[in-house]
């Protein structure tokens, strides 16, 4: 049911995608896990060796066992480790992915390892935590302006995180990092995997900070991440829609301005859309459409249009930018319910596609479903076979695209969120 008609050209259980309950507790109290045996520089080595051989056996294993309405294709981390994000490049071959395995021995092997997106096989671990700092992790930040890799190097000191750092990898395909990135941000202040935009193809990214002191006041601004450049600080004072759970976040390059997607968490209640200009650092809010927390969002920048979908609607939402209004539909045979809402929200630019994932399909007996809408707000297609949920993520579902393919990859199969799936569109 459409609840506004203003819109643009329209031709005819909770998910916590926004804010995952595991990642706050794996990132933002201290580290519990207790330090002991060291391992050797051998041994490690010698295990990368092995792993690397093995990871082609690992990818033809996928190709010989398609999925029911998904790719043939999967990715493993190459430890067995849970993958703590992940992205490809959208004008490249690879992806990138980091993943941390807990040990027999208590300590956490974690690395970054960058991945052939047409094989799955990885091709380098191109970061590998020491015996030294065996509690350290490490968080994929995504792919960003043209092929650069960006994640996070989390260091843990006597059971806390000490330091947080991030390191580039310009151009991917070079697996090696060769760069750092260093956002103007104190210690109050955290950017997790979700808060980079993660836009590829222009120069810049947006970025959400969130505040973790008493304050609860977020942080946005832009940022040239080759050029580790960035624009001017915009504080968002509206705790209440934006502080408590960090937004979903999209970068309009037309516009310069980064678009929030937020809410109470009140069941029930309308969203709001937070818009900051990341030229003058002014923000503005408007009450949105649809109910319930925004789980995921994103931006056609070239037709000013956005797609967000919602929480305790189960529906997925279309706004002109300009004018700040739209219209809602449900999920397929979602009927409203929450449990079938959304999550991940990403744009197509070549396509002029939004897809949308929901972890609990509404329109297969099990598993999770990707839905394709045109920018009108009319679906294109339904695609089934998934298997991915937040339950277990450190980091909340993604969908990676590769548009000039009309490619991508997406998390899953396997429950303990060691891999990942490709598919087509």
């Amino acid at each position: 049911m459409k609840e506004t008609t203003d819109v643009p050209d329209k031709a005819s259980s909770p998910h916590y995608t926004h804010f995952d309950a595991n990642y706050t507790q794996h990132r933002l109290r201290p580290a519990v896990r207790s330090i002991v045996t060291r391992c050797t520089s051998c041994w490690l080595a010698l295990l990368v060796c092995l792993c690397l051989c093995g990871a082609q056996g690992f990818a033809q294993q996928g190709e010989t066992q398609p999925h029911p309405g998904a790719g043939q294709i999967l990715v493993h981390s190459l430890f067995g480790g849970q993958i703590f994000g992940f992205d490809i490049d959208q004008n490249g071959t690879e992806g990138l992915l980091a993943e941390s395995k807990q040990l027999a021995n208590g300590n956490i092997l974690a690395a970054v390892e960058t991945f052939d997106q047409a094989s799955g096989r990885i091709l380098d671990v191109v970061q590998l935590t020491q015996p030294s700092a065996s509690q350290d992790d490490f968080l994929t930040m995504g792919v960003v302006g043209m092929s650069v890799g960006l994640f996070e190097h989390e260091h843990v000191a006597r059971g806390f995180v000490s330091t947080r750092t991030f390191g580039t990898l310009n151009p991917l395909s070079s697996n090696r990092v060769n760069g750092s990135w260093t956002p103007p941000i104190g210690l109050q202040h955290i950017i997790m995997p979700a808060g980079v935009s993660r836009s590829q193809g222009v120069p810049n990214v947006a970025v959400f900070a969130y505040d973790n002191s008493d304050n609860f006041i977020p942080w946005v601004f832009s940022s040239n991440v080759v050029q580790n450049t960035f624009g001017p600080v915009a504080m968002i004072t509206d705790s209440n829609n934006f502080g408590s759970v960090p937004p979903p976040i999209a970068y309009d390059s037309v516009t310069n301005q980064a678009i929030l997607g937020g809410g109470t968490g009140e069941f029930g209640r309308a969203p709001v859309i937070g818009l900051v200009n990341l030229t003058q650092a002014t923000f503005t809010e408007f009450v949105g459409i649809g109910f319930g927390f925004v789980n995921g969002i994103a931006v056609d920048s070239a037709d000013g249009i956005f797609c967000t979908d919602t929480e305790d609607d189960a529906s997925v939402e279309f706004y002109d930018l300009s004018t700040q209004t739209g219209f809602s539909e449900e999920l397929p045979n979602s009927g409203g319910i929450q449990n079938f809402s959304g999550a991940d929200v990403e744009f197509d630019p070549i396509n002029k596609l939004f897809l949308v994932a929901q972890p609990t399909s509404s329109s297969a007996p099990s598993g999770s479903t990707i839905y394709v809408y045109d920018i009108h707000g009319n679906l294109q297609e339904t695609i089934n076979g998934f298997s991915f949920s937040n339950t277990f993520n450190v980091v909340p579902t993604y969908i990676a695209l590769h548009p000039s393919l009309r490619s991508g990859y997406v998390n899953g199969p396997n429950a303990g969120v060691t891999e990942l799936e490709s598919f087509t569109y």
